[in-house]
């Protein structure tokens, strides 16, 4: 009975041993999504990594050599380098002492020669026109006044006056002759006779005065009186003229054309004829400095040993740090008239010739100053370079050189065809000449040059 039962009991475990054949549910929307990101991110990695293989291609690598100047063996070219300064650099002052109540100009603005750049306050100089110019006119009326002479008033007042004068000398005389008869005949006493002589004397010496006044009244003015009266009018116009100028000089303008190249007043500042100071709202010496940047010379310092190479109107190649594919034409100008004992140079000046506006002063600025034998000679100024580094193109024959990682192209005329390569004018020397490069290699392509 027991062995039935634990039968059964098997028998329905074995019918619960079944397998689950129920089907499991469905992944969710974002399991999904985030497979088909995935998967898509990898499809474009691998698109741009092969666009990338097939567009950037790498930079070439070119063989460089150096070009020299024909003469880099011998003594042809003497280089040296300086700064490049104005010729004339002008520091503007004013004439007078005045206080900035306008200024026009800013650093860097090209003016024109009488251009107005500062206007002071003229308030007081008005002033003193207007008082020198009263004095023109009084001075003036003066002289008018002695030239015209005597009016016919004046001359018969003058007469009128004389006329009476005599009639009381008559008078007197007749009264003095009276009183020296009585006073003969013990009448009156010797006081009165005195008396009566002194009136008369005294109206005879009026009548003579009078006399006199009514003579120049008829003649006018001495010559001399008209003279001092014409001085002191030239003088007046004198005093006119200083003051007008001296208002004309609140009104500081450019002496020449050119360029500011600096700006040392503001508005409300003091600036003056006379002395300038240092001292904080002190008056100043100068407004603006001006020069003409298209005259513009390269200062150099030249070795003692080397100065018997220069002579004047020597010419020169210039070139600039900043710009080094630009040269410009030089002539040696100026020679310093002392030596420098410390450094042993001799201080030398060459004008540039097609100054242009990539100059600036205080760049520095390399010079070759070419012999004058080189310079008789049909390659002077030539820069030998290989043969292969030339390239022609409709006629056009130029070289490639390196630029801060780039191919630029550079003329140049075909001079002499030597042995060791050719020499051409365009060049100055110095540069780094691209040699036997492909045909890809062009003007702008990018290259790196072999080490």
């Amino acid at each position: 009975m027991t062995t039935s039962t634990q039968a059964k009991s098997k028998l329905s475990e074995l019918r619960n041993l079944r397998i689950d054949r129920t089907p499991t549910p469905p992944k969710t929307r974002w399991t999904k999504r985030l497979i088909l990101i995935g998967v898509s991110v990898v499809v474009l990695v691998g698109i741009a990594t092969v666009a990338a293989r097939t567009v950037v291609r790498p930079v070439p690598e070119v063989q460089i050599a150096r070009a020299k100047p024909v003469d880099a063996a011998g003594a042809g070219t003497l280089s040296a380098t300086g700064y490049i300064i104005a010729h004339h650099k002008i520091d503007v002052n004013s004439k007078v002492t005045g206080r900035v109540k306008w200024i026009g100009v800013e650093k860097g603005d090209h003016v024109q020669a009488g251009q107005v750049l500062v206007e002071l306050e003229d308030e007081e100089f008005k002033a003193q026109v207007e008082q020198a110019r009263g004095q023109v006119e009084s001075a003036r009326a003066y002289l008018r006044e002695l030239r015209v002479g005597s009016r016919p008033q004046e001359i018969e007042q003058a007469s009128n006056n004389l006329e009476e004068a005599r009639a009381t000398m008559r008078d007197d005389k007749i009264t003095f002759d009276r009183t020296l008869q009585l006073t003969q005949a013990g009448v009156l006493a010797r006081q009165q006779l005195d008396d009566a002589q002194a009136h008369y004397e005294a109206d005879a010496q009026k009548v003579a005065s009078l006399c006199q006044a009514y003579a120049l009244t008829k003649l006018g003015p001495r010559q001399e009186e008209i003279q001092r009266a014409q001085g002191n009018l030239i003088q007046a116009n004198g005093q006119l003229a200083y003051a007008e100028s001296q208002l004309a000089a609140t009104k500081i303008r450019a002496p020449v054309t050119g360029t500011i190249l600096e700006r040392t007043a503001e508005k409300g500042e003091l600036v003056t004829s006379t002395f300038a100071s240092s001292a904080a709202g002190g008056p100043l010496g100068s407004v603006v400095s001006v020069a003409d940047l298209t005259d513009l010379q390269v200062e150099l310092d030249i070795a003692q040993d080397e100065f018997a190479r220069l002579h004047p109107d020597q010419r020169g190649v210039v070139t600039t740090d900043a710009y080094p594919d630009r040269k410009y034409n030089g002539v040696l100008t100026e020679v310093a008239p002392e030596a420098n004992r410390q450094k042993a140079t001799v201080q030398v000046k060459v004008q540039i010739q097609n100054a242009d506006r990539y100059l600036r002063p205080d760049m520095n600025a390399t010079v070759q100053l070419i012999s004058d034998a080189l310079a008789s000679t049909e390659t002077a100024g030539g820069v030998l370079v290989p043969a292969n580094a030339l390239r022609g193109n409709k006629g056009r024959r130029y070289v490639l050189v390196t630029y801060q990682g780039h191919a630029i192209a550079r003329e140049v005329r075909v001079i002499k065809t030597r042995s060791d390569g050719i020499v051409v004018d365009g060049l100055m020397g110095g540069e780094d000449v691209i040699v036997g490069a492909p045909p890809t290699v062009k003007e702008g392509s990018r290259i790196r040059p072999k080490q």
